[in-house]
């Protein structure tokens, strides 16, 4: 299945099928697990398997995925691939669709299932339109699976980068100065925005994954929601800069949907009063000012790894 389930095509999937775990990911933080409803693949991540985290004490990781889904939907983002809650063989969790062809998955030589999620990447950088001096390889970057090299690139410092936004300076292992990018996409952007919704707490380049389709899907949205701001993201390019009209109106329509009983009451059975308060307190704020948010004080910016 290359395109996305309805969310009625995966609630069904999951009311006549029983969820079938093909392997495990191996390389993941969390316990997580290639599974399939039916003729649906799904990633899916018991509660049982979640690590402790200090600074999110309440709730779990997979009422957040929930959740996020469902301001996702809220907005019309299409930005977080189809999610529900379901009882599975290691317990509850959240089940949310495979983003990429299973094929390719089960098809490695060794029979590891050790991906996230996400596809093999084979697009390459525009280094004629992106920088003026020689190319820069930055060793595992241009191979690296879980990486779009389309969407996140390391430049040369001072080098020309047409359609190109600087995130930050720094240094490779061999001491060579770097500066870490990201692509000036209306789609990337767009994902930037719904991060401000749900303050992610991790947005890293691998966790911006392409269908086969070619569709821009987030995923890992377990960190989310606190009540603090907690934003950390690879995708400040825009940071104080006006939200786009078609982004703006997105978020508009999640302010409406936090007013209606549907979506309100779906969200008080998943996250704390006070984190609700905190969410309707973003919207508020990014309706009011118009703009993409800055860094908050006190808190890391981007997470590490980055990619």
């Amino acid at each position: 299945m290359t395109s996305p389930p309805s969310l009625d095509e995966l609630e069904r999937a999951a009311a006549e099928h029983d969820l079938e775990i093909v392997g495990q990911l191996l390389d993941a933080s969390n316990a997580v697990f290639f599974a399939r409803l039916g003729p649906i693949p799904v990633a899916y991540k018991p509660v049982r398997g979640e690590r402790p985290l200090w600074d999110f004490p309440t709730g779990c990781l997979a009422h957040r995925e929930r959740a996020s889904y469902l301001l996702d939907r809220a907005g019309g983002f299409g930005v977080v691939p189809p999610t529900i809650l379901l009882d599975g063989p290691l317990g509850t969790g959240v089940a949310q669709w495979w983003i990429t062809d299973p094929d390719d998955l089960l098809a490695t030589d060794d029979g590891d299932t050790t991906d996230d999620g996400g596809e093999t990447n084979d697009g390459e950088t525009n280094d004629d339109e992106t920088n003026d001096g020689d190319d820069l390889e930055v060793e595992g970057f241009e191979d690296e699976e879980e990486v779009d090299s389309s969407l996140f690139a390391f430049l040369p410092p001072k080098a020309r980068a047409p359609g190109w936004l600087p995130v930050f300076a720094g240094e490779l292992p061999d001491g060579r100065p770097v500066v870490f990018a990201h692509a000036d996409s209306p789609e990337l952007r767009r994902v930037a925005v719904f991060d401000a919704i749900v303050n992610n707490s991790d947005r890293k380049g691998s966790h911006v994954r392409r269908s086969p389709t070619g569709h821009l899907w987030g995923i890992d949205h377990g960190v989310t929601l606190h009540t603090d701001p907690k934003l950390r993201t690879v995708l400040w390019g825009w940071a104080g800069d006006p939200l786009p009209e078609t982004d703006l109106a997105a978020v508009a329509a999640v302010r409406a949907a936090l007013d209606a009983a549907d979506l309100h009451g779906e969200l008080g059975e998943l996250l704390t009063a006070a984190e609700i308060d905190a969410l309707t307190a973003r919207v508020d704020h990014l309706l009011a000012t118009g703009l993409h948010p800055l860094p908050a004080p006190g808190w890391p910016a981007v997470p590490w790894p980055v990619l």
